[in-house]
């Protein structure tokens, strides 16, 4: 691939990105808007004839493992696994 190609696959890429954040913070928006209607109604769940929006509280529990390493390291580090993956980047 020329550089002149990938100057273009480059810039795509960034058009392409810049038009996803902005798509991403038009679908924020309309989000908060339901959310703000289902809040002033008071309900956790809306119905239409072909949708369902539901809006509710979710409990996750998730190991501390900050904590975990300052309380015990030893156990910390004998069940810590390291993983290797590629990070892709555009600056």
């Amino acid at each position: 691939m020329s550089i002149n190609e990938m100057d273009s696959k480059i810039n795509d890429l960034r058009e392409l990105r810049r038009m996803a954040d902005e798509i991403a913070a038009e679908i924020e928006t309309l989000q908060d808007s339901i959310k703000a209607e289902m809040t002033t109604r008071q309900v956790d769940m809306l119905t239409g004839a072909d949708w369902k929006v539901t809006w509710k509280t979710v409990t996750t529990n998730r190991l501390d493992t900050a904590a975990l390493k300052k309380a015990m390291p030893d156990i910390a580090a004998a069940f810590t696994k390291a993983s290797t993956s590629r990070r892709f980047t555009l600056a």
